[in-house]
């Protein structure tokens, strides 16, 4: 099945592009800008103009410890995040010339770190921020980008912004209520407010730059432009990162599905993007497996091989094992398993669900630093 990965109704007009995705069955296409399709990192700003050197921001964002605050309604929430929404303008050059590319991004600390997805910066030569209320951008720096896991984080030179507060990791559940907030079709005005419930949690889906995981499934709107903007909760507080929708094809419907990813990725991948501003290389964890997908209808993916030495085969992992989750995370192809570890370090141990002649186990294996290619 083709997937159209959706840009933004750039004002340049760039066109979208084709991918292909695997077993799912619906136009998956990220709701922003020009799409990152690199899986890699990238901790320069990008900015031939930018020679200063760059102080990191220490302070943590705000996470609610609060586990008995009252509900309030979709509109205390959006007003509630209204002043930590910001919209972001990204300038690229590409082979159709210079394009602009809209999406949205939320204000982790009141010094000046906002957070977006990847694919609304990538590959731009220029950042602009625009706050609530105002009507003049202003510069950001790209100190930090994660494209597999679709998350950026930009600083501008500012103070006394308004931060938004996150929800408590592990706090969301499917059927909570929650409102998603953006910038769509970069309309003029202030945000779009859309409403709607937590449809699933822990979902995967697949791009081409690999596997996101850990996604929260909702059937609030999430339209271009909306990418990089927060999925929250009736509190008002930041429970995702909006990224994705899904768009039915000729042979399928999709009605009312988009993705954010969770709080719980983003706090993580959040201190991951920090360390590298910071200039702290980043090493991935390494398990030593490669996998094939299964062709009868069940679930997990078959173990192609395993490498000698590696963690999986001190772990006990054979060949023909069907992995079903790796750290309760399901697995579903190599491009799934590289999202369940991918966050992890050398040195971190893992559960590893398994399916033996028939027989379900869990193993556990210590990860070692990949190797260097």
């Amino acid at each position: 099945m083709e997937v159209a990965e959706q840009t933004d109704n750039a004002r340049r007009g760039r066109r979208s592009r084709l991918i292909r995705f695997v077993a799912i069955g619906v136009v998956v296409s990220f709701a922003a800008g020009l799409i990152g399709g690199v899986l890699a990192t990238q901790i320069d700003s990008g900015s031939s103009t930018n020679t200063e050197p760059y102080t990191q921001v220490t302070a943590a964002p705000v996470v609610s410890t609060d586990d008995s605050a009252q509900i309030t309604g979709v509109a205390a929430a959006a007003t509630r995040l209204a002043n930590s929404v910001v919209t972001i303008s990204s300038l690229v050059n590409g082979g159709m010339g210079e394009g602009e590319s809209t999406g949205t991004g939320v204000v982790v600390t009141s010094d000046g770190e906002i957070l977006t997805n990847a694919h609304v910066v990538e590959g731009a030569t220029e950042v602009r921020v625009r706050f609530a209320g105002d009507t003049e951008p202003v510069t950001a720096v790209v100190v930090a980008a994660d494209a597999g896991n679709d998350l950026a984080l930009l600083k501008v030179d500012a103070q006394n912004l308004v931060a938004a507060t996150f929800a408590k990791p592990g706090s969301v559940r499917v059927g909570d209520q929650v409102v998603a907030i953006g910038y769509a079709l970069a309309l003029d005005g202030g945000p779009s407010v859309t409403t709607g419930i937590v449809s699933a949690m822990r979902r995967t889906i697949f791009t081409d730059s690999g596997a996101l995981n850990s996604l929260i499934q909702t059937d609030a709107a999430i339209s271009s432009g909306n990418s990089g903007g927060p999925l929250a909760n009736m509190r008002g507080e930041v429970v995702g990162i909006n990224t994705a929708v899904a768009r039915g094809s000729n042979n399928s419907a999709a009605n009312n599905i988009g993705f954010a990813i969770s709080v719980d990725e983003v706090l993580t991948v959040l201190e991951q993007l920090r360390e590298q501003a910071s200039g702290v290389p980043r090493t991935e964890g390494f398990l030593g497996v490669s996998l094939e997908a299964r062709n009868d209808g069940g679930a997990g993916s078959i173990i192609a091989t395993v490498q000698p030495g590696s963690p999986a085969e001190q772990a006990g992992v054979l060949i023909g094992d069907i992995v079903l989750a790796v750290d309760g995370e399901p697995v579903n192809g190599q491009a799934g398993l590289v999202a369940a570890i991918r966050d992890r370090t050398p040195g971190d141990s893992i559960s590893i669900d398994l399916v033996r002649d028939g027989e379900r186990l869990t193993v556990s294996a210590v990860l070692v630093a990949r190797p260097q290619d």
